[in-house]
């Protein structure tokens, strides 16, 4: 069965969904895709596409923060990042929660696993709602991602998390200490951090791909 795909509005906001065939007597993803900062659902779902993940459904919401011309980000850079960093987590929380209600009305005896990925400002969105965000999660992956500045107050994890950190040494935008720095800071605070650096400049490539599924389908 192709993956279907479907639009829908959730807390005001645009998101896609894809969905495809389940097996219901093995464990399902619920995957979250963050698109990168002034960009928007579509970008990121064209990537995920290429990505051959076993009973996963994948949902692509339309960041909070306008960054014009019908892009959006997660938060906005600058004195106000803080804050809208806080917005980012209280968003997302709604977006999960929404998506949970979504697949529970379909079939109300399915349990989810949420996982995040993303790419830029995506991947640094995944690594932060993991340190910040109260909902709990299964994995999550950051591609070329950093860690934003948010307020010293950490969401105390139960479990730690399995965290996929690809990144790049040729990156003009995200330099690779950032990207390594953001990682290390996951591992400091208890988490299972696989780093992966290549020569790979501000992209997602094609190994990327490759070793997004791994992680998820393991």
């Amino acid at each position: 069965m192709a993956s279907r795909y479907s639009t829908t509005e959730w807390n005001n906001k645009k998101v896609i969904l894809e969905e495809t065939k389940i097996d219901e007597k093995k464990p399902v993803n619920l995957l979250v895709g963050f698109h990168g900062a002034g960009s928007n659902p579509e970008n990121i779902l064209v990537a995920s596409n290429r990505l051959k993940l076993q009973n996963t459904l994948m949902i692509f919401p339309e960041g909070g923060v306008n960054a014009g011309d019908g892009a959006w980000s997660w938060w906005e850079d600058g004195p106000q990042q803080n804050e809208t960093v806080a917005n980012f987590i209280t968003y997302t929380s709604q977006i999960i929660d929404s998506a949970h209600q979504h697949y529970s009305h379909i079939n109300p005896a399915r349990k989810l696993r949420t996982c995040l990925w993303g790419f830029s400002q995506g991947g640094a969105a995944s690594l932060t709602y993991a340190i910040l965000g109260a909902r709990s999660l299964h994995k999550v992956a950051s591609v070329c991602g950093f860690l934003p500045e948010f307020s010293d107050q950490v969401i105390e994890k139960k479990n730690a998390l399995n965290i996929l950190g690809i990144f790049g040494s040729n990156d003009e935008i995200v330099p690779p200490f950032l990207a390594d720095h953001a990682l290390e800071e996951m591992k400091s605070h208890g988490h299972r951090v696989e780093f992966k650096e290549t020569d790979q400049s501000h992209e997602i490539s094609s190994e990327n791909l490759q070793d997004l599924c791994n992680f998820f389908n393991a």
